[in-house]
């Protein structure tokens, strides 16, 4: 398999529930990853992709939500304001969709991918993003946020996406 056709983990895969580390700096071999980490997730159609569901324990996401990929790394979400209930799916929960209560606003710190410290302030889809990829870093997926109804209506979708991961 080449990096540019990294597997995307689903649920039950035991990487997905790790608290990730932290990256200690950022040299050729990680940027190759991460671009393959963009193509990855371009390729699927997302609109982030978090270390762990390619299979790396390292606290580091891409995403793209139309102002074209970005690499953020070691993510500490400082600040939130507001809030806003909306459907999200994942790349991990394929056909599954859960409504999430997140923050309309947040400020993130961040390192990018050329070990730059940065800060971002934003809202909206990109805000969302970075909380749910952020979430992922921590061993936390969409279906924790779920009501009993909706692990139930999942229920059949959640098993079948475990059994593959015995498999």
């Amino acid at each position: 398999m080449s990096l540019s056709t990294l597997k995307v983990r689903t649920y039950g895969d035991p990487c997905l529930r790790k608290k990730c580390v932290p990256v200690k700096e950022v040299g050729s071999s990680e940027r190759m990853v991460m671009n393959a980490m963009i193509e990855t997730m371009h390729q699927s159609k997302g609109v982030g992709l978090a270390a762990p569901q390619v299979g790396i324990t390292q606290r580091f996401f891409v995403a793209d939500v139309d102002d074209g990929p970005m690499v953020i790394i070691n993510p500490e979400i400082v600040k939130r304001g507001g809030s806003c209930l909306l459907e999200e799916g994942c790349l991990c929960l394929p056909e599954v969709t859960i409504i999430v209560k997140r923050a309309e606003e947040i400020t993130v710190n961040y390192t990018d991918e050329n070990n730059q410290s940065m800060t971002l302030t934003c809202n909206g889809l990109l805000a969302r993003v970075i909380q749910h990829e952020t979430d992922h870093l921590d061993g936390v997926l969409i279906i924790d946020y779920a009501t009993d109804e909706e692990k139930a209506q999942f229920g059949e979708q959640l098993e079948r996406l475990k059994a593959q991961q015995k498999e």
